[in-house]
């Protein structure tokens, strides 16, 4: 017959970010950007060219690298430094649905790929490797070796060629999801991230 008079104390409820969803909100704030000497590729660059079937056999990837473009640009996959951009038209990587495709491009350094438009099933297989790839119908005309920026999702910026200002080609806005997995360094990492799995030098 006799209640308890105390009154309850409010408990103040307090959310707590594991360390995992805070760099994930980083990454996604922070705006990504290349800055690169280009190399210009024309429309319908297939996987055929990017790598030559007979260079699939080799036991690595790296192995396969130097071979990268041959058909088409014997000397390329030699001329292309780390931080390079590819420029290319309309239709990049059709043909099959070969992985090494987007893989030997990685492997080469190259910082991202620009095209007017790309054969779907490379896209995905470059997205899924952790290689950039920005898509641009109205791609202006760039000349090989001309140093551009490029803000996926944002704008492509080049030096005018009349006073050092710069000009501006605005870029369709990426899907959230295409560019945490590109964040993440390719589907398979990003997974591993998400479920807590990296190792110390992986998570670096």
């Amino acid at each position: 017959m006799y209640g308890n008079n105390k009154k309850r104390q409010k408990t103040k409820k307090t959310s707590i970010r594991c360390p995992e969803e805070e760099r994930n909100r980083q990454m996604q704030t922070e705006k990504k950007a290349f800055t690169g000497k280009i190399w210009r590729l024309g429309d319908d660059v297939d996987t055929d060219i990017i790598i030559p079937t007979e260079y699939l056999a080799l036991p690595t990837v790296a192995a396969m690298a130097p071979y990268a473009f041959s058909p088409l640009r014997p000397k390329l996959a030699g001329q292309i430094q780390p931080g390079d951009i590819i420029v290319a038209g309309k239709n990049f990587g059709c043909g099959s649905s070969r992985e090494q495709a987007p893989e030997v491009i990685k492997a080469l350094g190259v910082a991202c790929v620009v095209a007017k438009s790309y054969a779907r099933i490379f896209f995905r297989n470059a997205v899924n490797n952790g290689l950039w790839v920005v898509e641009c119908p109205d791609l202006p005309e760039l000349a090989e070796g001309e140093t551009i920026t490029v803000k996926p999702g944002d704008c492509i910026t080049r030096a005018s060629a009349a006073g050092g200002n710069t000009c501006e080609f605005p870029l369709s806005k990426m899907p959230q999801n295409v560019q945490d997995i590109l964040e993440g360094g390719g589907l398979v990492a990003q997974m591993r991230r998400l479920n807590g799995l990296l190792t110390p030098a992986e998570g670096k």
